[in-house]
């Protein structure tokens, strides 16, 4: 027997995962997309406390924890990968917009109706928005009114800027307005505001070159250059105590009495490695809204951040470590 996982849920988190897939344009059911969820967590939270304990010796309540950050983590991903699909798909439309509303007012203007010129000028580069231009006129000749329909086309985007045009465009039909006008002043005012934003970008581009550096370089090489200050002040620690087994003498303060730190290298590594990660990962989304606007477009920057800083962090603690070593020789 099938199970039928959205029934696992409650069904306001059903209706809105349900939204979120048909603003996304996935072709996944929402029981399918439950059942990834579900499955994937529970694999997750199975196999990371297996390997931990069984082959890298962890404690059972460590690998446990890790194991459902894991999970979270998966379900996450799940959600910013859907987001990131959503503004993908927003962003698209609101490009090609401005070209397509000129497109329809031309045909209104050759005497077109409105639902005839708007199917005609959904060309094959306008990809998606073409299909859905399609399904809209099929609904059309279906029986619906043109106002659900449009409405129904404004839904699939989470678009401001096409719901605000389609309120428009209704309004005109409505009240008997000057359509093709109408059509060309939005495509027009439309052009122009994506001209302002890319203006904006190019002014804020002296923030992203600060960030970037931060993230990408000076925050890696600082950890690599501290790591191997740890490493190098534990073996200093390890020969002093070799010499002295019974510690350092106190010159009377038992208070000031030196002890070797607490941190080891091993746990300082680990720290750092995590704190990259975070660093830039969250940098590489940091950029992305200074410069679209849109956080979920770092998602495709975030990995090469992550691969980039880590390399940064093991070029300079190599070059650190081969310098102190040369200077210890001498």
């Amino acid at each position: 027997m099938a199970i039928t996982f959205e029934r696992l849920v409650s069904r306001s988190v059903v209706t809105y995962v349900s939204e979120e897939l048909d603003l996304a344009g996935s072709k996944l059911s929402v029981n399918r997309f439950f059942k990834i969820a579900i499955l994937g967590f529970f694999a997750i939270f199975i196999a990371v406390p297996f390997i931990m304990v069984f082959y890298a010796k962890f404690s059972e309540i460590l690998s446990v924890f890790f194991g459902f950050i894991g999970g979270v983590f998966f379900e996450i991903l799940l959600y910013i990968l859907l987001e990131f699909q959503i503004e993908k798909r927003k962003t698209f439309v609101e490009n090609i917009l401005p070209d397509y509303l000129q497109l329809v007012a031309a045909n209104i203007r050759s005497g077109i109706s409105l639902d005839r010129a708007m199917l005609l000028a959904s060309k094959p580069e306008f990809g998606y928005f073409k299909t859905d231009i399609e399904i809209m006129n099929k609904q059309l000749y279906s029986g619906e009114t043109m106002q659900n329909a449009l409405n129904n086309l404004s839904k699939k985007y989470r678009s401001t800027v096409l719901q605000h045009s389609i309120r428009l465009i209704l309004e005109a039909v409505r009240y008997g307005g000057a359509l093709t006008d109408l059509l060309n002043q939005i495509a027009k005012d439309t052009r122009s505001q994506q001209t302002i934003q890319k203006e904006i970008s190019g002014q804020l581009f002296m923030y992203t070159i600060f960030i970037a550096f931060a993230a990408l370089m000076a925050a890696p090489a600082l950890y690599g250059l501290t790591f191997q200050m740890i490493t190098i002040t534990d073996k200093v620690w390890a020969g002093i105590l070799a010499q002295n087994p019974g510690g350092l003498p106190t010159a009377g303060l038992s208070f000031l009495k030196p002890s070797p730190p607490q941190i080891t290298p091993g746990m300082y590594y680990d720290f750092s490695i995590v704190a990259i990660i975070i660093i830039t990962g969250f940098g590489a989304f940091t950029i992305s809204t200074i410069s679209s606007g849109a956080p979920l477009k770092g998602i495709r920057y975030a990995p090469l951040f992550v691969i980039v800083g880590i390399v940064i962090f093991f070029m300079v603690s190599a070059i650190i470590g081969v310098l102190f070593s040369s200077i210890g020789s001498v």
